[in-house]
């Protein structure tokens, strides 16, 4: 913890290569986060290669040098926020996208993935930002609501309702 400390110090004084490296780290992350809620991988790549530009120009404003992974997070989150909006503009080419993306095979085989995403997404658009944060940014439920501007307790029991409903419906 205390190299990635060091390394956010670094980037923060303009150091390039310590920048490359914090975003080494959280890459898988981000983009698996961005994936599963904007459901593209060509908007979830401009949503990370977004989120990265205004993280790297604006790294000099970052307060706490500890708190890297979920500012970047943040700016990800609101990244993926505004491309959910443009997405009301332009519905066929999202089904397109789509389609591509619950062809993919996943680690519980193709058919056992492509059940788990179509039970994903059939959850509600703040349910599945709620689980994505948690399971794939490692957001703790206080973290999450601060960012979602929502109660603590909402935050836990969305996420909770949310995984339930895909557990039966799985189960079915």
């Amino acid at each position: 913890m205390k190299n990635n400390l060091a390394l956010v110090q670094k980037a923060k004084n303009g150091d390039t290569e310590a920048f490359a490296s914090l975003y080494a780290q959280v890459y898988e992350d981000l983009y698996r986060f961005a994936l599963y809620t904007l459901k593209n991988p060509a908007d979830a790549q401009d949503a990370v290669s977004d989120t990265v530009m205004d993280a790297f120009s604006s790294i000099g404003k970052l307060r706490a040098n500890e708190a890297f992974k979920s500012w970047i997070f943040r700016i990800l989150s609101n990244k993926c926020k505004q491309k959910q909006k443009e997405y009301t503009r332009m519905p066929a080419q999202l089904e397109e996208g789509r389609a591509d993306w619950e062809a993919r095979p996943a680690a519980g085989g193709v058919e056992e993935s492509a059940q788990i995403r179509m039970l994903f997404m059939e959850l509600p658009r703040e349910d599945r930002m709620i689980i994505a944060m948690h399971l794939f940014g490692g957001f703790t439920g206080k973290e999450i609501a601060d960012q979602l501007h929502m109660n603590e307790n909402t935050v836990r029991s969305r996420e909770s309702r949310a995984l339930k409903k895909m557990r039966d419906q799985w189960e079915q």
